[in-house]
C-alpha cells in the first residue's frame, strides 16, 4: 500500500466530504475556494488513488430494529500453517473462518487480531436472543471455533466513520 501525498486542500476536501459526502461538487469547491473542475479533478484524483474508496449512507440501527451491539472475541483452533511470515492457505481455519464471516449478515466487520484471539467481530443483532440464535445456530456451529468472549455495548458515547485527517507534523 503506498501513501499518497496530500496537500491542505487535499485534507479540507477530504473533511468535508467525510462530514457530507452528498455535498455536490460546486459546494465541495466553495468550501475550499477552488472553482468546480479543478476540484473535480482533486476529488476523481482520490478516488482513482483509493483514498475515497466509496459512498454510503450511514444507517441508524436502533431505527431499523438493530439495539444491540455485541462486540465478540473469537479464537479459532490452531492448526499448522506453516512459517509465520507466509501467506495464509486457502485451506486454514484462519482463511475458512474469513470467508464464512463474510455470508453472516450480522457480522459488520471482522478484524483478524494480534494477543489472544484471532478475531475481533462487530455484531448487531435485534436482541438478545437473536444474538443467542446468531452465536448457536452460526458462530458456535463453526468447525474451527474454539472459543468466543461477548461484550456488549451499554452506550453510545462516540461513533464516527470520520478519519482524522491532519498534516503531518513538519520535521
Amino acid at each position: 500500500m503506498s501513501k499518497i501525498e496530500l496537500d491542505k486542500t487535499d485534507r479540507k476536501i477530504l473533511e468535508i466530504l467525510q462530514a457530507d459526502g452528498r455535498l455536490s461538487n460546486q459546494d465541495v469547491a466553495e468550501r475550499v475556494n477552488l472553482s468546480p473542475s479543478p476540484c473535480l479533478r482533486r476529488i476523481k484524483r482520490l478516488e482513482e488513488a483509493g483514498v475515497i474508496r466509496q459512498y454510503v449512507a450511514l444507517v441508524d440501527p436502533d431505527k431499523i430494529g438493530l439495539g444491540l451491539l455485541a462486540y465478540v472475541n473469537v479464537r479459532l483452533e490452531k492448526h499448522s500453517e506453516g512459517p509465520a511470515n507466509s501467506r495464509v492457505p486457502a485451506t486454514s481455519p484462519r482463511f475458512e473462518f474469513a470467508q464464512a464471516v463474510a455470508a453472516w449478515p450480522e457480522v459488520v466487520a471482522c478484524y483478524a487480531m494480534t494477543g489472544d484471539m484471532d478475531f475481533l467481530l462487530r455484531v448487531h443483532v435485534e436482541d438478545m436472543d437473536h444474538f443467542s440464535r446468531f452465536m448457536m445456530a452460526t458462530l458456535l456451529r463453526h468447525p474451527s471455533v474454539l472459543d468466543v468472549k461477548s461484550s456488549f455495548a451499554l452506550q453510545r458515547i462516540k461513533e464516527t466513520t470520520a478519519l482524522p485527517i491532519e498534516a503531518p507534523p513538519t520535521r
